[in-house]
C-alpha cells in the first residue's frame, strides 16, 4: 500500500510531544532522575477513588449525557457561581470534557477554520500550536521573553482580520507564571474590542502560590487573577479548568469548561462525535473533588518552588514560578550549546529534563518539572549543577 499518498498534509505537519520523546527515553535508564513529566506525585486523595469506585460498584459504567452528569454539573455550576461569579444559566454554557486538552481542541474546532488564526504565547503547551494546523488555520506565536508574561502591548500587533481567538495560560506550562490582574483585564479589554475569544487555560489554578494570589473570590478567599473575574468577561471568554493536575488524576482525563452559550453548544455537538461524552464513573469520582483540599500539596509544591529557584538562581537564570510546578531556567550562554544539547549531556547521567524546542520556537531554556520526591529533586539539581558548570 503506497500509504505516502494517502496521508494528509495535516498529519504530516504535526511534529511528535517533545515531553513524550522525553519520557520514552526513561525505558532505556538503569535508574532515571525524572523531572521531565508533569504528572502531581501525590496519591489521588481517598474521597475522589471512593466516589470513582461506588459509581463503578453501582453500575454506572454506561454513557452519561454529552455535556456531564448531573452531579458533577451540579458541583460545578455553585464553584463557578463562587470562584468567578458565573450562573451557567442565559448567556453561559458549561460543558464537561475528557481533559483540558480537549476543551482546548473543541475551541479550535469551532472557531479556527482554513487560513483563520489564533495567537498564542511563546512558549506555549506542547498542543496549542498543532491545534491551529488540524483546524488547518495558523498559530501566531507571541514572543514573551524574558519574562514569559503575556500581555495586550505584546499582542494587539499581531492581531489581523483572520485572527479568531487569544490563548491565554495561567498559571502557565512551561514557565509556572501567573497572569496579574491589570494583564487579565488588559487582555479581555482587547478581546472584546477586537471581537475575539480569549481562551484561558487555568488547568493550574488551585496550584497558585501565595504571593500570586492577588484576586478575590466571591466569599473574600484568595485566588488565582483570572480574566473570567473581570466585568463582561461572559461576553468573549472560554475558561477552561480540569482535574488531573490538581487531584493526580491525570490518567481520568477530565475537565470542564465554561463561557458564551452560542460557543458552547458548537463545542457540544463537536463532543458528541468526537469523544461522545467523558467516562462516566470517573465523573462521579470527580464530583468528590469539590470537597477535597489541595492546600498540603500546594504548600509542599511551594517548598520545592523555592529550593529550585535558590538552587539554579545562582549559576543561571530562572524566573520564579508563580504556580503550577515546573521552572523554565534559561541554559548559560558561555555553555554555547542548546537546551536539546543540554538534554543529552543530563540525560548522560540519567537525568530527564525537557528542552526548550518543545515550547518554543527558541532552544535557549529548559523544562524541569518540581512535582516530585524531595530526595529525587534533590538528585536531579546536583546533577544539574554539575552539568551547568562545566
Amino acid at each position: 500500500m503506497d500509504m505516502d499518498r494517502l496521508l494528509t498534509d495535516r498529519a504530516r505537519a504535526i511534529n511528535g510531544s517533545g515531553i513524550r520523546a522525553v519520557f520514552a527515553r526513561r525505558a532505556s535508564m538503569r535508574d532515571p532522575i525524572d523531572l521531565s513529566i508533569g504528572q502531581p506525585n501525590f496519591p489521588v486523595p481517598a474521597a475522589i477513588k471512593r466516589a470513582a469506585i461506588d459509581a463503578i460498584e453501582h453500575d454506572r459504567n454506561g454513557y452519561s449525557v454529552t455535556d456531564g452528569v448531573p452531579e458533577l454539573r451540579a458541583r460545578i455550576t455553585p464553584w463557578l457561581r463562587a470562584d468567578v461569579g458565573w450562573d451557567v444559566a442565559g448567556p453561559l454554557g458549561m460543558l464537561v470534557n475528557n481533559g483540558t486538552s480537549a476543551a482546548i481542541a473543541l475551541a479550535f474546532l469551532a472557531l479556527v477554520g482554513p487560513g483563520d488564526e489564533a495567537i498564542i504565547p511563546d512558549p506555549y503547551f506542547v498542543m496549542y500550536p498543532h491545534m491551529a494546523t488540524v483546524c488547518g488555520g495558523r498559530a501566531v506565536a507571541c514572543d514573551t521573553y524574558p519574562d514569559f508574561r503575556l500581555t495586550a502591548e505584546r499582542v494587539e500587533p499581531l492581531i489581523t482580520p483572520r485572527t479568531k481567538l487569544i490563548l491565554l495560560n495561567s498559571p502557565s506550562n512551561p514557565g509556572g507564571v501567573v497572569a496579574n490582574e491589570r494583564e487579565c483585564r488588559d487582555l479581555l479589554d482587547l478581546c472584546r474590542r477586537r471581537n475575539l475569544v480569549l481562551l484561558s487555560d487555568e488547568i493550574y489554578d488551585l496550584f497558585t502560590y501565595p504571593e500570586s494570589r492577588t484576586a478575590r473570590r466571591a466569599d473574600g478567599s484568595d485566588c488565582c487573577p483570572s480574566p473570567a473575574r473581570m466585568p463582561g468577561a461572559e461576553e468573549c471568554v472560554l475558561l477552561v479548568r480540569g482535574f488531573g493536575k490538581t487531584y493526580g488524576v491525570t490518567g481520568w482525563r477530565l475537565g470542564f469548561c465554561a463561557g458564551p452559550r452560542a460557543l458552547i453548544e458548537q463545542m457540544t455537538k463537536l463532543q458528541q462525535y468526537l469523544y461522545v461524552c467523558a467516562p462516566t464513573p470517573l465523573q462521579l469520582g470527580a464530583a468528590a473533588a469539590f470537597d477535597v483540599d489541595v492546600g498540603p500539596q500546594v504548600r509542599e509544591y511551594q517548598r520545592l518552588r523555592d529550593r529550585v529557584v535558590a538552587h539554579l538562581s545562582e549559576i543561571t537564570e530562572v524566573t520564579t514560578p508563580g504556580g503550577a510546578f515546573y521552572a523554565f531556567p534559561r541554559v548559560p550562554s558561555r555553555l554555547g550549546i542548546t537546551a536539546t544539547q543540554l538534554m543529552e549531556r543530563c540525560a548522560e547521567r540519567e537525568l530527564l529534563i525537557v528542552p526548550g524546542k518543545a515550547f518554543s520556537s527558541r532552544d535557549t531554556h529548559f523544562r524541569l518539572s518540581y512535582a516530585t520526591r524531595p530526595e529525587t529533586l534533590d538528585r536531579g539539581l546536583a546533577v544539574l549543577t554539575d552539568v551547568l558548570r562545566a
